[in-house]
């Protein structure tokens, strides 16, 4: 175990890789078990690593515990075995290691651990347990790795030969390879180790999702379908049977297999043990029942022996398609990808730049302004270096947004940006961050760089300064992305939807729009300098971003409190909180209030009169909205209406049918006191109870363009009518951090070979939203009838964000759904 020191040896090191991280993905490590018999009653588990050039991993004892993870391994206590000694490993390294500055042992290339074991069972048993390790080269390490293992080993008895894997497999035929495989007193030579059960879910007028589901037994397995032919078994397959009454939609699905050292083939290979599902979509074209038949083939082996290969027939019953079979296939292929369709891409490097001017609206972009100030105020001296350091610092900006996209987008998909803009840990971090900067503003410290860097800047000016440029862009890249992330994934799916360069343009055309005006900003102060001295006015002005920035830092503190649900920071408190710090601000203009660094005034100049004039009357304006006033000017910053001690309202008498009991037991009070499910299958159900439409609202607990449509459009009381009388409403939390029962953690695949394992309950919503409407920003909206096939096209807040524009929408949704 970890101790108190070493937890933070290891925590900086873990930092020190993040920005390495994000640029390229390492695994340098692969693993193989293994099993070997030593005697009657004796056998060794064999854990063999190889390690990629130029990395190492850790002895598995070390005399200190202020440095790296060693290599461990724990056994799970079994009344089968028990361990024999301690684990022995190979001849390690010892030498100066740079990342912990300490002498360590450590191993390269193929090291391999062992660990003897005696039998006690006389039944075949398993040895489970968990494998953890460090991985580091010279000048980074990655996070601690935990790897479970799970190893089938003989019994003690009536069963001494050791362990073997077929020979000849790819030499000679199959069944001379079955041959060879040892033959033990009296088993059976007849086996059928698995069953099969072929099944047809989410079938709609149009669609239906093909299932075959293998149940094996204990010690067998089958091999996934992506496995190469020509790495020796045969990999499973679903072969159909040509018809005109259907045709495949996309690639077949499974679930994740394991990826273990197959002892037969001597290689890893992807394979499921116990229970494995494969699935086929499929698109109907008759308007008559059908049957679909063809062939699943497949191979199981155990840990000694492979059986040949078998195809078995199958038989699916689908029903009647719909009578617009045709146009309801070509509403599916146009949805979401119509405007796609016709646009180049100069077409998206224009919306993506018009995305990018929108996003300098949002409230976590602001704050990155006077941090931009204040830094150049400092490094340009001169209207030249001034303008310079703009260019460099708008390049930078372009440089690592194209790159961040681009390198996320690759090796996580697009939904890690709107994920980002919804973690807690993200948001907490950057509240921490403004408040330090505001505290500085307001004159506790200043903020400087460590002496070290400082005096290398003074042997490399040039060097120094990029740098400082640099990670200031860097910042606005981290922070921009809470409030612009939903922005940025939808570009990024709809780029990636068109393949090719189109993610880079699209990223560079964002940027670009963010990049212009910012270096705007940062040149500015390189004029300003260059001007005579003008007394302590400029402090006044940082004084004055400084409490802007202590506002707006509770706006990510808040996102947290939302996403934990914790009722910390609810609505009565943000608003309080928000009203004394712009109180406070009116007074410091007025020169009521003095801070440390603040020149006397003789008098208040008319530019703070008027300053005092707004902050007095936003400061009042916010009063009401103790009282449940709706506040429609700031309805993006404070948590909404419903995240309150009183969620209609103190002496709230309003008419509105939300502030009867609800209609049914499932529904929960949500955005302008409209009942709402957080469940798909209860609302879809209730939906058909009441004969009304469903309409899905993917949302977020800190999604801010969400929080802007329920307080600026849904409060428009006809849209109010209709959102809580004519239709369903199901609110989706894509950040909901419930976790899900155990049953339903399942890892799921999102396409394009990407796979994302399901913990919470916000987890479902947003891989539900990704996987069936390939998007994953919010607010999203899906108007459903009760065969889940969409009525309209899909409303987001970019292209519905205003009361007429919603309201058309969900007109024309109800007509078609009354119309059915």
């Amino acid at each position: 175990m970890l101790k108190f020191k070493a937890f933070f040896a290891i925590t900086f090191a873990f930092i020190f890789v993040q920005t390495s991280v994000l640029a390229q993905v390492y695994d340098p490590v692969k693993w193989k078990f293994d099993v070997k018999e030593i005697s009657d009653t004796e056998a060794e588990i064999i854990f063999s690593a190889t390690i990629e050039d130029g990395w190492h991993i850790y002895a598995n004892e070390l005399e200190s515990d202020m440095g790296p993870l060693p290599t461990e391994f724990l056994f799970n206590e079994s009344a089968d075995y028990k361990t024999v000694g301690k684990i022995k490993q190979g001849k390690f390294k010892t030498e100066y290691d740079k990342n912990f500055q300490m002498d360590l042992d450590y191993f390269e290339g193929r090291p391999v651990f062992k660990q003897r074991i005696k039998r006690i069972s006389n039944i075949d048993f398993k040895v489970t347990g968990e494998l953890s390790y460090m991985v580091c080269d010279d000048e980074k390490c990655l996070p601690p790795e935990y790897i479970p293992f799970d190893l089938a080993v003989k019994g003690a008895v009536g069963n001494q030969s050791p362990n073997k894997p077929l020979e000849n497999l790819g030499g000679s035929s199959l069944s001379s390879s079955l041959n060879q495989a040892p033959q033990l007193e009296g088993e059976s030579q007849i086996y059928d180790p698995i069953k099969w059960e072929f099944s047809v879910e989410d079938e709609t007028d149009s669609t239906a999702v093909l299932v075959a589901e293998a149940t094996l037994e204990e010690n067998w397995h089958l091999y996934s379908m992506f496995v190469d032919e020509n790495a020796g078994p045969v990999p499973t397959s679903l072969n159909f049977e040509e018809s005109n009454s259907f045709e495949v939609i996309g690639k077949p699905s499974e679930g994740k297999p394991e990826i273990i050292y197959d002892p037969n083939f001597q290689i890893d290979l992807g394979l499921f043990s116990g229970t494995a599902k494969f699935k086929q979509k499929i698109r109907k074209l008759t308007t008559k029942p059908a049957k679909i038949t063809g062939q699943i083939t497949f191979m199981v082996c155990d840990d000694m022996k492979c059986l040949p290969p078998d195809d078995l027939d199958f038989a699916f019953a689908i029903e009647a398609g719909s009578a617009n079979i045709e146009s309801a296939k070509a509403d599916v292929e146009t949805i979401g990808e119509k405007k796609e369709s016709k646009r180049s891409n100069w077409g998206i490097f224009i919306i993506a730049f018009l995305s990018g001017f929108a996003a300098l609206l949002t409230p976590c972009v602001f704050p990155m302004i006077p941090m931009t100030v204040s830094f150049f105020t400092k490094q340009s001296k001169t209207r030249a270096a001034g303008i310079k350091n703009a260019i460099i610092y708008g390049l930078s900006i372009v440089v690592i947004y194209v790159l961040l996209g681009a390198v996320v987008t690759w090796a996580f998909g697009a939904s890690v940006l709107s994920e980002m803009a919804t973690n807690p840990w993200f948001n907490l971090a950057f509240f921490v961050l403004l408040i330090v900067f505001a505290i500085s503003f307001l004159g506790a410290f200043e903020i400087t760089l460590p002496s070290s860097w400082i005096n290398k800047a003074d042997s490399k000016a040039d060097k120094g300064g990029l740098i400082g440029i640099f990670f200031m862009a860097f910042v606005l890249a981290l922070v921009s992305f809470s409030c612009t992330g939903p922005i940025v994934g939808s570009l990024l799916v709809e780029a990636a939807s068109r393949g090719g360069t189109a993610p880079v343009i699209g990223m560079l055309g964002f940027s670009l729009a963010i990049a212009l005006p910012f270096a705007l900003f940062a040149a500015f102060p390189g004029w300003l300098n260059s001007l005579p001295q003008s007394g302590g006015w400029l402090n006044s002005v940082k004084v004055v971003l400084g409490f802007l920035e202590l506002a707006l830092a509770f706006k990510f503190l808040s996102n947290a409190d939302l996403v934990m649900d914790f009722h910390f920071l609810e609505r009565e408190v943000f608003l309080a909180i928000w009203i004394v710090i712009f109180g406070m601000l009116t007074l410091y203009l007025l020169g009521k209030l003095k801070l440390p660094h603040d020149s006397d005034l003789k008098y208040i100049s008319v530019p703070r009169v008027l300053m005092a004039l707004v902050t007095g009357m936003f400061t009042v304006y916010m009063i009401p909205g103790l009282w449940g006033a709706p506040l429609k000017l700031i309805s993006a910053f404070p948590p909404p209406m419903q995240y309150s001690e009183s969620p209609m309202g103190v002496g709230f008498t309003g008419g509105t049918s939300a502030i009867n009991a609800p209609e049914n037991e499932d529904q929960h009070l949500g955005p302008q006191n409209i009942y709402v499910f957080h469940d798909y299958n209860k609302g879809l159900a209730f939906a058909k109870e009441k004969n009304l439409p469903l309409m899905l609202d993917f949302t977020g607990k800190a999604c801010v363009n969400c929080r802007k449509m329920e307080e600026q459009v849904w409060s428009d009381p006809e849209i109010k009518r209709k959102l809580d009388q004519e239709l369903v409403l199901v609110s989706l939390y894509v950040d909901l951090r419930e976790e899900l029962p155990k049953s339903e953690q399942i890892t799921v695949d999102l396409g394009n070979g990407r796979e994302k394992k399901l913990r919470y309950v916000g987890d479902k919503w947003a891989a539900m939203q990704e996987i069936k409407y390939k998007i994953n920003a919010q607010p999203y909206y899906v108007l459903l009838d009760h065969n889940e096939e969409m009525l309209i096209e899909p409303a987001n807040y970019q292209d519905y964000g205003e009361v007429d524009l919603f309201s058309d929408w969900l007109d024309r949704g109800i007509k078609k759904f009354k119309k059915k």
